[in-house]
């Protein structure tokens, strides 16, 4: 009898370890998210155990949060909580997700450094992208010692960036991201690309800066090394530059549509109309074409280029200022037809 009740006693026993042990593996190993492609799960520097579930609910939709929280719980997960950016998708079990979050194994994010028209718009797109608000990233843009210890100053500071697309960890901050910049900007500017600059008798910043003079002047990236070649035959020759975009900055006035006589007086160094050579700096941030475009640009005789009448966004060159002003009367005569002022 009692060798009955004992083998008893050890099934059941047996019975319920069974059960635990089923009961853990599938709380462990189910794979609880219903997401129909990999979704990252972002985690800041004042997220608590309670904020980080919430994310998970809101952006993975799991059908049970039972084994994240036994794990939490058991691992004192509250007292170490490392930001970043997780991926999840539908394959990942519940244990895989909490061993990533717990030992701050997080997945690289794509960064896009954009070519825009100013370091405000620069630093509102990639605040979008990383844990580094832009309050702070604009916050070290114009901080003039920090910007000097870098080798800049704030008129050529956007020839720091290189647009691009970047491998980077999302909880990277401003200064990391800045440096990262650093970084890339002398991978950029190699060997190769720095003895085409000295054969220009150029800066690597001054080659930037005609860069966002060109690419100011066109989004058609086929003429880019021709207007390149055009201002630098200017340059050669002692010319002023005449880039109707340095008015433009000069006013601030991006949307100008028609360059009057009135502009070309605009008092300021960036005026290329009233002050020979470069103006101080980049008018944008340059994008690697228009960069190549300058270190590469087109020989040939070309002194004047004109907007074409047909609106086309390219433009017609001149050799001779007479053939120039055949070019502008067309222009000018297109401009009326349409009433452009």
């Amino acid at each position: 009898m009692k060798k009955k009740t004992f083998i008893i006693a050890i099934s059941i026993v047996f019975a319920i370890l069974i059960a635990t042990f089923t009961s853990t593996y599938l709380l462990l190993f189910n794979k609880p998210f219903n997401v129909a492609s990999p979704t990252f799960i972002y985690i800041d520097n004042d997220d608590s155990t309670d904020s980080v579930f919430t994310k998970i609910k809101s952006n993975l939709n799991p059908q049970s949060m039972t084994g994240l929280k036994m794990l939490a719980r058991i691992k004192d997960y509250d007292e170490n909580i490392f930001p970043g950016a997780y991926r999840m998708d539908a394959g990942t079990t519940t244990l895989e997700a909490f061993r990533k979050l717990k030992s701050g194994n997080q997945t690289p994010v794509r960064l896009i450094v954009p070519s825009v028209r100013t370091l405000d718009k620069l630093v509102s797109r990639v605040s979008k992208q990383i844990m580094a608000d832009s309050a702070s990233i604009a916050a070290l843009l114009n901080d003039s010692s920090f910007i000097k210890k870098i080798g800049y100053n704030y008129e050529t500071l956007p020839a720091l960036f290189i647009p691009n697309t970047y491998e980077v960890y999302w909880n990277m901050s401003a200064e990391n991201f800045i440096r990262r910049m650093e970084k890339e900007n002398r991978n950029f500017w190699n060997e190769e690309r720095k003895a085409k600059a000295k054969a220009l008798n150029m800066t690597t910043t001054e080659v930037y800066t005609l860069a966002s003079i060109v690419d100011e002047e066109t989004a058609n990236n086929a003429e880019k090394p021709m207007i390149a070649g055009l201002y630098i035959n200017r340059l050669k020759k002692g010319m002023l530059l005449q880039a109707d975009p340095t008015v433009k900055f000069s006013m601030q006035d991006f949307g100008l549509k028609r360059i009057l006589f009135k502009h070309l007086e605009t008092d300021s160094p960036y005026n290329t109309y009233k002050y020979a050579g470069l103006p101080p700096g980049p008018i944008r941030i340059a994008s690697t074409t228009g960069i190549n475009s300058v270190l590469n640009y087109s020989r040939h005789n070309y002194l004047y280029m004109c907007a074409k009448e047909d609106f086309s966004g390219t433009h017609n060159f001149a050799s001779s200022l007479a053939e120039h002003n055949i070019n502008a009367r067309k222009y000018q005569q297109a401009l009326n037809k349409r009433n452009i002022k």
